[in-house]
């Protein structure tokens, strides 16, 4: 089996404690990598490292235009290993290797090279002011950054993270999820190829509770804490951060409701909502796993959606055929069979999918149930959607509205005063208007409700990873 250890102050190292866990092949079941298993200590000996590389070495001191080449030249050696960065997504979780290498890959790079460009062309304020003094502002590096990275988005969620951080100057400690820990020790070892400087970018590997990612949130040297994952946990992350009033971003769960009126391209909403619930086998915090259809269209609707569902390949996950691969881990697969089975038991009816082979899920499609079905308000992070009937515009909007999530919405008409009224109406960080997953890395990104705290992305990713400073200054009425 392959070996990925830690990357603690340039080098790739072991556990302090020597101990190991394995990484397991979802759709093998076998476990295909050894992987170095952190604790306390060897998370505040990253943190140490980060400490001191932001303290006293040379990248926080680094001109934009120095620290922005070696970003870039990260960004040409992401691509140049896409096959070794999509397969080790692959074989950790799942992911269809069309998706992990055509998708993760490239836009890893590209956060690279947008945020390194951001932060170089980047314009502060001058604040002219009328009493004989003069203001500006500075962004200056906030420090040690810990940043932990949930398992399914591996790479281009860790990169999501580190690429602001690193291009504004700080410091970077890694956590990956101990279920996807091969693309981040991948990563540190083309950092340091590409010329980071050792201490920068550090990666730690390891679980949470009582573990390395525990110990991350409460190490008073850290700065700012950047955690994409589950509600829950992100709760516990804030709570810790609180404790030494680290500023957190939390980037949490999702309900997405996809909203289809009666005036859409049904092509197109079939295309993206298929897309919006599947892809990733429906792993995606942004799934549209709630689908309201205007009821003149709702058996057509559904009609074409569930043969396309039925089109989608699953196998494994390795073969460029494959569209639906295994779900990530054993007990993942347990928690979303569990909806799957109890469907009919709570009055649901299973239009198409059900269990598959192993640890998949063939694309399930369910109506019957309402907006108090538990199917419809928790997250299920699988291939399974709900699909529920609408009457009116202003009933749609609370519907999709009536959520403790409010990560991001869909929606699909082919009327203008109606895509941006509701739009507007719609309680979510981000809303697609017949697309989904389009990006534009300058946006805020984030949500509300239980899907998070903070916006990245842009001048949002910079307001969160600086200090921003004012600076006045005095000028002199007249030469003395």
């Amino acid at each position: 089996m392959e070996f990925f250890g830690h990357v603690i102050d340039g080098k790739e190292i072991e556990s302090d404690s020597g101990s190991t866990m394995t990484s397991t092949d979802p759709y093998t079941r076998e476990p295909w990598a050894e992987v170095a298993l952190g604790d306390r200590t060897d998370a505040d000996r990253a943190v140490d490292a980060a400490r001191k590389a932001f303290d006293s070495g040379p990248w926080p001191r680094m001109g934009y235009g120095e620290r922005g080449r070696i970003l870039h030249r990260l960004a040409d050696l992401i691509e140049e290993h896409a096959d070794e960065l999509g397969m080790a997504d692959t074989r950790d979780m799942g992911k269809p290797i069309t998706q992990s290498r055509g998708n993760d890959v490239p836009r890893a790079a590209s956060n690279f090279r947008f945020f390194a460009d951001h932060a170089r062309l980047s314009t502060a304020d001058t604040l002219p002011m009328d009493t004989g003094h003069h203001a500006y502002t500075r962004f200056e590096p906030a420090g040690a950054v810990a940043a932990i990275a949930p398992w399914n988005f591996p790479l281009m969620l860790e990169t999501w993270k580190i690429a602001p951080a690193l291009a504004w100057g700080n410091t970077v400690v890694l956590k990956p999820a101990e279920d996807t820990p091969a693309s981040a020790t991948i990563l540190a070892r083309l950092a340091l190829e590409a010329g980071m400087p050792p201490g920068v970018l550090n990666v730690v590997h390891g679980y949470g509770p009582d573990s390395a990612g525990q110990a991350l949130t409460e190490n008073p040297s850290v700065d700012r804490i950047t955690f994409t994952g589950e509600s829950g946990t992100g709760r516990i992350i804030a709570a810790a951060g609180a404790r030494n009033l680290t500023p957190v971003s939390l980037e949490l769960g999702g309900k997405g409701a996809n909203v289809v009126f009666a005036d859409a391209d049904l092509d197109t909403a079939v295309e993206w909502s298929i897309k919006a619930i599947f892809t990733n086998t429906g792993q995606v915090c942004l799934a549209g796993s709630r689908i309201y259809v205007q009821r003149p269209v709702y058996d057509a609707f559904l009609r074409r959606f569930t043969a396309a569902a039925d089109a989608l390949h699953i196998g494994d996950p390795k073969q460029t055929s494959t569209e639906i691969g295994p779900l990530a881990s054993q007990e993942h697969h347990q928690k979303v069979r569990g909806y799957v089975d109890s469907v009919e038991a709570e009055g649901g009816t299973l239009v198409t999918g059900g269990p598959g082979d192993g640890w998949t899920v063939r694309p399930t499609v369910v109506t019957g149930l309402g907006q108090e079905s538990r199917h419809a308000r928790e997250e299920i992070f699988g291939p399974l959607v709900v699909v529920i009937p609408f009457d009116t515009e202003e009933e749609v909007i609370a519907l999709a509205n009536d959520s403790r999530y409010g990560l991001n919405a869909m929606l699909f008409t082919e009327n203008l005063h109606r895509a941006h009224r509701v739009s507007a109406a719609l309680r979510a960080g981000t809303v697609w208007v017949n697309c989904f997953f389009i990006r534009d890395l300058r946006a805020p990104f984030g949500g509300v409700g239980d899907s998070g705290i903070g916006r990245e992305g842009g001048n949002f990713s910079r307001e969160f990873f600086t200090e921003p400073k004012a600076v006045v200054m005095q000028i002199r009425p007249e030469e003395i």
